[in-house]
């Protein structure tokens, strides 16, 4: 039973990519740190903005790589190397294409299923850590793909995943304590 002890949120640096889909995983994190009042800073050396508090009683370590999502890596690598954290303790927040918004999905293990950040993080520290899927939906055609992710939903898709963020978020007690297979089943089971 790993507890979590590494929350990571996928996206891109930068005030024009905010409301991007692709910075679901950023929103989900940044919704974390405010409801357990964790101060998030700039850390250079990291590549990434981080922060650290105590959520249902665990010490947790926040991360917002602040290199473009395809170099990730650059950033979650280095920080769970140096604060020793295994694959196993850490969950990654990202879009997902391949689900509508609205859905959501806690998996552990598996491969980067085409998300270019997963890409860039699973060759150096395996593919042991769990996600959190957001689903943004797909625009239909690979050719639209690009623009999709880096565009800015319309605001009933918008409310449909703050709705799912929403409800993740009312069951990372479960995951802190290390009841995976338990948050799995209530975020999994939700519908919007």
């Amino acid at each position: 039973m790993n507890k979590i002890s590494l929350i990571v949120g996928l996206g891109n640096p930068g005030s024009q990519y905010a409301q991007t889909r692709h910075n679901a995983g950023f929103w989900f994190v940044e919704r974390l740190a405010e409801q357990y009042n964790i101060h998030l800073k700039n850390e250079a050396k990291y590549f990434g903005i981080t922060g650290r508090g105590q959520i249902h009683g665990q010490d947790v370590r926040l991360l917002l790589p602040t290199t473009f999502m395809n170099k990730s890596g650059q950033s979650v690598v280095p920080f769970s190397k140096f604060y020793q954290i295994p694959p196993e303790s850490i969950l990654i927040a990202h879009d997902e294409l391949d689900m509508n918004p609205g859905v959501i999905r806690l998996k552990s293990g598996g491969g980067h299923g085409g998300h270019n950040g997963l890409r860039d993080i699973v060759p150096h520290i395996g593919a042991n850590f769990h996600r959190l899927r957001i689903g943004i939906g797909h625009p239909g055609s690979k050719d639209r793909v690009s623009g999709h992710v880096l565009g800015k939903a319309p605001s009933s898709e918008q409310n449909l995943m703050d709705d799912a963020i929403h409800h993740a978020l009312s069951k990372v007690d479960l995951l802190i304590n290390g009841n995976i297979s338990q948050a799995m089943n209530q975020i999994n089971a939700y519908k919007p």
